[in-house]
């Protein structure tokens, strides 16, 4: 039987929907189904193809596993089902296991509850873009392939823990006995895992809201929104903290706050991490997205490293770590993924690990560490909607516009990922949302004049491409 996807589900980072009106159990089956027979068509008929399975805490999670689990082992994959973990815990089962040829994980990620979705990884490489789309195509054919897979359950957790923990290898974990650290859960997936985690790290560690709730109770698991980490502020504020860490709903995102409650957002953390490991390997190219700050690219070039500006989305960041042999690299949404002495996937746990191994090693608290950041000015991710037919034609007539001959000569304008321009003022940012039906604007400065006449500047382009900014929507 032919399978038609609703229009909005297959993305293209992921595949998400909201259970009972665009995602269900047929959608899981045929995403298991068209999965299969790709993997087994690109390892070839004599080899049976091992998928390892896990899943969040949403309430629908369950259900959409059996269904994906009889859509693999239908075309004729086995399966390992390593049961309900956070997506990161997902890709080190399928990462540290020569045997396993790709992996799935169900979440919905950092969305509202009635949400959910896949992420994916085929031979070692992330699965999105025409992928995700050749889904959807032999859906519509039920081109699939037939079999008769095998399931095996394997509990991978206290693995997974383990490798967590050489994040603090060469580490004098003695002299932490003093550390103090808050974390949020969020009723996430990752809460079971930070337990043990916890338990096992040298300091003392005050949780909160690690009972899995798909319902998210206390508050929404998305920690690049200040106000999602409340909670976390308080805490570090009751117990003292040196600084806390908060992760989004599958536990592959972190947010953190300082011990004088400040937000270090995605871009900060990066410059710490960045400090830490160009002491051990300097010259490494180091990569953002284009929505990072000035300030991240100039600290990586101060500490001997070649910074690399790239385009956002965890999919075509990974993929560009590979090509250029990358250790390191980040996004604003808390994305930030390690290849020295890692996997080079996002994985929020550890890299709560390696701020406190880089705190450590850099011999400065976290919060002396965001002290000394340089003071910018700068908005919030600004999301404004946009017809689906304009969003791409409009950046592309602001990019014109842009590199016309009247252009000022202390204008730089980047178009790696929609239209990033440097001006004397700082640099403000447009670009398409490759996921929504929106326009993504940011802009920073040193002084509120320069912001304002940046912001000025974004209004301009989009009046003169029949738009306006609006309402910010979310994610």
């Amino acid at each position: 039987m032919p399978h038609d996807f609703d229009s909005t589900v297959l993305r293209e980072y992921d595949i998400r929907g909201i259970i009972g009106e665009t995602l269900g159990p047929d959608d899981a089956r045929a995403i298991g189904r068209g999965f299969a027979t790709l993997l087994q068509r690109d390892l070839g008929d004599d080899v049976t193809p091992l998928v390892a399975v896990g899943y969040d805490g949403r309430v629908s999670s369950p259900i959409l596993e059996h269904a994906l689990i009889e859509g693999l082992t239908a075309s004729g994959c086995n399966v390992r089902r390593i049961g309900m973990g956070p997506t990161p815990m997902l890709y080190y089962a399928e990462a540290s296991a020569e045997e396993v040829d790709g992996g799935i994980q169900i979440t919905g990620s950092h969305n509202p509850a009635n949400y959910n979705g896949f992420k994916m990884v085929f031979r070692g490489r992330p699965f999105f873009g025409a992928d995700i789309q050749a889904l959807g195509r032999l859906g519509r054919e039920a081109d699939w392939l037939d079999g008769s897979g095998e399931v095996e359950s394997l509990d991978v957790m206290d693995a997974y823990i383990d490798r967590l923990m050489t994040g603090l290898d060469g580490i004098d974990t003695g002299a932490l006995a003093g550390l103090s650290v808050a974390w949020d859960a969020g009723n996430g997936a990752a809460g079971p895992a930070l337990e043990r985690l916890a338990a096992r790290l040298p300091g003392q560690h005050h949780l909160l809201f690690t009972e899995v709730d798909g319902n998210f109770p206390n508050h929404h698991p998305d920690p690049t929104v200040e106000a999602n980490l409340e909670d976390l502020r308080t805490l570090v504020a009751e117990k003292s903290c040196d600084f806390g860490i908060a992760f989004d709903g599958d536990g592959d995102r972190i947010g953190a706050i300082d011990g004088e409650g400040r937000v270090i957002w995605g871009d900060q953390l990066l410059m710490i991490y960045a400090e830490d490991l160009l002491g051990k390997l300097p010259n490494s190219t180091i990569i953002a997205d284009v929505k990072a700050s000035r300030a991240l690219f100039e600290t990586v070039e101060k500490h001997g490293g070649k910074p690399l500006m790239w385009k956002t989305g965890h999919s075509l960041i990974k993929s560009k770590m590979k090509e250029v042999s990358s250790p390191l690299a980040g996004e604003m949404s808390g994305h930030v993924f390690f290849a020295d002495t890692y996997y080079g996937y996002d994985d929020a746990l550890y890299a709560g690990v390696r701020l406190i191994a880089a705190s450590a090693r850099l011999g400065r608290s976290v919060t002396e560490l965001r002290g000394t950041m340089p003071a910018m000015l700068n908005t919030p991710e600004l999301r404004f909607q946009v017809d689906e037919s304009r969003k791409f034609a409009a950046i592309d007539e602001v990019k014109t516009r842009l590199t016309g001959p009247n252009v000022p000569a202390d204008v730089e304008v980047n178009s790696t990922d929609g239209v990033r321009v440097t001006t004397p003022d700082g640099w403000w940012l447009l670009r398409a949302s490759n996921t929504q039906d929106v326009l993504v604007a940011r802009a920073e400065s040193e002084t509120q004049d320069g912001l304002d006449r940046l912001m000025g500047q974004i209004d301009e382009q989009l009046s003169l491409s029949g738009l306006e900014r609006g309402d910010s929507v979310g994610h």
